[in-house]
């Protein structure tokens, strides 16, 4: 089971990556703080210093058609603030 989905690249991440060393990640709903913790230390070789978690609701979507009113949803998600020990970063881009 993969815990980290993905990373969260915003205005918002990317500022708070560059000031306070807080990094953003979209992880599996049934995860919790510590599995987060070892699998971001494991990945990206970094000290973890504190996770915030929450779960992001998803929001009913409407859809105007020439033949039809499309209705549907977002999924639900949960996001990981992840904080690191100072010095430390994570890369995103490196891989690419």
């Amino acid at each position: 089971m993969a815990i980290l989905i993905r990373p969260l690249i915003t205005e918002k991440m990317t500022a708070q990556s560059e000031k306070e060393g807080r990094y953003g990640f979209v992880v599996d709903r049934k995860s919790n703080k510590v599995e987060i913790r070892a699998a971001v230390e494991k990945e990206f070789n970094v000290k973890v210093t504190g996770i915030r978690t929450m779960i992001v609701r998803g929001k009913k979507r409407t859809r105007y058609t020439k033949s039809n009113i499309l209705n549907g949803a977002t999924s639900t998600w949960k996001k990981a603030i992840v904080t690191l020990e100072k010095g430390e970063s994570i890369d995103f881009y490196s891989n690419l």
